[in-house]
């Protein structure tokens, strides 16, 4: 992503979409949860093509414009499959399910997002007169993201603090100076050691293979911590106290087709259901109604959906949450 980001800046001013979780590991006087705002942001390239967009006012995978209505549909919150990695917007699920209802669809998916950076940004972020709050959940990597996430200070305060508040819809300014430092800096490291980010990459993938494919019981989703719980209770209120309808969007992932992993899904739907949050389950009423459910991933590779994948499971969406 950075090789080609480093390319077309040669010729117009690009950005590359970077993840609120590269600042777990930072000392920052800020924590942002979105991108740089009304640019030309590079997204991930699965399909044949590289996914770019013009991010919103706050940095998200949005037409501006959305933020002026009086209403709004959805809201959705979630990780790279929410923001719609890799492919062009309107083929990502908050636009077809805008394109479904003929409503507002807001899109606050981030790439790596975990469950506690999403309430953090569905705190900052949530918006009055939101009929529904589309929690959507990656069976993939989520829980693994969360068990990073509650080691940092800095997000436990929205976690722990009841009025916690960063106040970011009024700080994008500051957001955008932090992100343009940090391309700046892998701009010059990538014209400096020349890196390979393909074979990077190719590694980061390897390794998810390597556990979740050929190491016997290998899981890094299970043993869900006692946060995801709670985190869900406050998003689940949040909604309420917003007037917002809350529902819980189950995703599943490439192993589980391809070697039958579980990622503990049965777990998941127990803390879900116990709580009486509506839970749309993309495995049970989708993936496994189909003959051939690698065909939802490019080429039937790991990674994330087809244009025809996101397509319906918006479809699915839309009937459930329907009245």
């Amino acid at each position: 992503m950075y090789g080609i980001y480093s390319d077309l800046n040669k010729i117009e001013k690009f950005v590359v979409s970077i993840r609120p979780s590269f600042y777990l590991k930072k000392n920052k006087q800020l924590f942002p949860l979105s991108g740089i705002s009304k640019s030309k942001t590079i997204l991930c390239n699965e399909n044949g093509y590289y996914a770019i967009f013009n991010s919103d006012r706050f940095g998200f995978n949005n037409n501006d414009n959305e933020w002026d209505s009086n209403k709004f549909e959805y809201l959705l919150i979630g990780d790279s499959f929410t923001i719609g990695e890799c492919v062009n917007r309107e083929d990502n699920l908050a636009s077809v399910l805008k394109r479904l209802s003929n409503k507002t669809v807001i899109n606050l998916g981030q790439g790596g997002n975990g469950p506690l950076i999403n309430y953090a940004t569905l705190k900052e972020y949530i918006t009055p007169n939101t009929n529904k709050v589309l929690w959507i959940h990656y069976e993939g990597n989520d829980i693994s993201e969360l068990k990073k996430e509650i080691k940092n200070k800095f997000l436990n305060k929205y976690l722990n603090e009841k009025n916690f508040f960063q106040n970011l819809k009024k700080r994008q300014d500051e957001i955008d100076i932090l992100h343009n430092e940090i391309l700046i800096s892998k701009n010059k490291k990538i014209k400096k050691f020349n890196l390979n980010y393909k074979e990077f990459f190719k590694l980061n993938l390897t390794r998810l293979t390597i556990c979740s494919n050929i190491i016997p019981g290998c899981n890094p989703h299970k043993n869900h911590p006692t946060e995801f719980k709670k985190i869900l209770i406050l998003a689940d209120k949040l909604a309420k106290e917003n007037k917002s309808e809350f529902y819980f969007v189950y995703l599943p992932g490439y192993f589980r087709y391809k070697n039958k992993n579980d990622y503990g899904y049965n777990e998941i739907k127990k803390i879900v259901s116990d709580l009486n949050i509506n839970f749309i389950d993309m495995h049970k009423d989708l993936f496994l109604k189909t003959d051939d459910p690698l065909s939802f991933f490019p080429f039937r590779l790991n990674g994330h959906y087809t244009v025809e994948g996101y397509k319906k499971i918006a479809k699915e969406i839309y009937k459930a949450t329907s009245n």
